[in-house]
């Protein structure tokens, strides 16, 4: 492993993945070759950890897929102008000028809330049968927020879960 053999812990992961997409994903200016490799050290990175947790193998296989889901999907539309994605809980909200980008973010699989404004993405096995009355601030509020910026936009791209 060359680029992750010293993390210790999947936050620490998470938090070079970030690190090294930001300096090396295709789309942000970087290389290819490159971001593949990163992204296949990072699947086996995340498995090695959450493997020698003591979790159960049904959860280690939902911490692995969970993070691999996530970030392809963060990884087709931290390039589009003008929205801010943001981690809340086991969700990914995406607002801002979304309008102008509302195929690209259909295409990435996310869906628009009406009534909060905003786009969202959640992993299928956390659907539910009916939409909640919470704000998007109220869920901010409950489970914390994090935006993931885009290097083009921002200096930092935080880790996301």
């Amino acid at each position: 492993m060359k680029y992750f053999k010293d993390c210790k812990t999947l936050e620490e992961v998470k938090k070079l993945y970030k690190k090294l997409a930001k300096e090396n994903h295709p789309d942000l200016g970087g290389n290819d070759a490159i971001m593949k490799a990163i992204n296949t050290e990072y699947v086996f990175a995340t498995a090695r950890i959450v493997a020698g947790s003591k979790m159960s193998a049904e959860d280690t296989e939902k911490e692995i897929r969970f993070s691999e889901e996530y970030r392809k999907i963060i990884e087709q539309i931290i390039h589009l102008p003008g929205i801010i994605i943001e981690l809340v809980g086991l969700w990914i909200w995406v607002t801002g000028e979304t309008k102008p980008v509302h195929k690209e973010l259909s295409a990435a699989k996310l869906f628009y809330a009406s009534k909060k404004k905003a786009w969202y993405y959640r992993s299928e096995h956390l659907k539910v049968k009916r939409g909640g009355k919470k704000t998007l601030d109220e869920i901010r509020n409950k489970y914390g927020s994090e935006v993931v910026k885009n290097k083009d936009r921002y200096k930092s791209l935080p880790a996301f879960r």
